[in-house]
């Protein structure tokens, strides 16, 4: 997917009010304090800011979006209130600019969908997730396959069903790549949009805590 075109139309939606979210991944998150927390499309930043105030002085909050306009909006938002346990990076969901084992929790809304390749972002959200860590993700999915034809259609982009895939191949993907406790939490019933339908999501997953030590 033409990840450019998604840059320019929600760099032109950062100082708007509009809501660009399809669901409230961090209201089922409950981020602890001291926790190190990560949102994977993180917009405007009111989720970060959100979970900053969670998790305290003692915990952190990075915010992960490819938009410019959204993460100087992001930044701008963070300095107004004076929260200082948060950072917003530029980065590609398929190479997430993190090291190893960094957090507690990721949550996502909407976001994922857009990635032309699904399966090396949960790779890299289970690479990045702490042994025994969390994700919460609100995404959507397809009632049947896309057509390759409207993946890269400005249109499908813009009403965020373009890259969408079947419910089983995205649950799929959670277990291929190792997630455990995979649980829905919300689910929809399906609707129309652009030349589908879809239902929205919300799924909570874990990274296993292998512990090799002696009793």
């Amino acid at each position: 997917m033409d990840t450019s075109s998604i840059n320019i139309r929600y760099s032109a939606l950062a100082e708007q009010s509009c809501c660009l979210s399809c669901g409230g991944a961090l209201d089922y998150a409950e981020p602890r304090s001291g926790e190190y927390c990560v949102d994977l499309g993180s917009g405007r930043g009111t989720d970060v800011l959100r979970m900053a105030g969670e998790v305290g002085e003692r915990g952190f909050v990075t915010g992960i979006d490819i938009s410019d306009g959204m993460l100087e909006t992001a930044r701008k938002n963070a300095d107004k209130l004076g929260i200082k346990n948060v950072r917003f990076i530029h980065s590609e969901l398929e190479t997430i600019d993190l090291p190893d084992n960094h957090a507690d929790l990721i949550i996502s809304n909407c976001t994922i969908n857009h990635a032309s390749d699904k399966n090396k972002v949960w790779k890299e959200v289970y690479r990045i997730l702490k042994a025994g860590g969390r994700f919460v993700v609100s995404d959507i999915y397809s009632m049947a396959p896309i057509p390759g034809k409207y993946r890269n259609d400005p249109v499908a982009v813009s009403e965020c069903w373009a890259g969408a895939v079947t419910r089983d191949e995205y649950l799929k993907s959670l277990v291929d790549t190792g997630f455990t406790g995979i649980r829905i939490l919300e689910e929809s019933q399906p609707y129309a949009k652009g030349m589908t339908d879809v239902a929205s999501i919300t799924i909570l997953g874990r990274k296993e805590n292998k512990c090799n030590c002696c009793s």
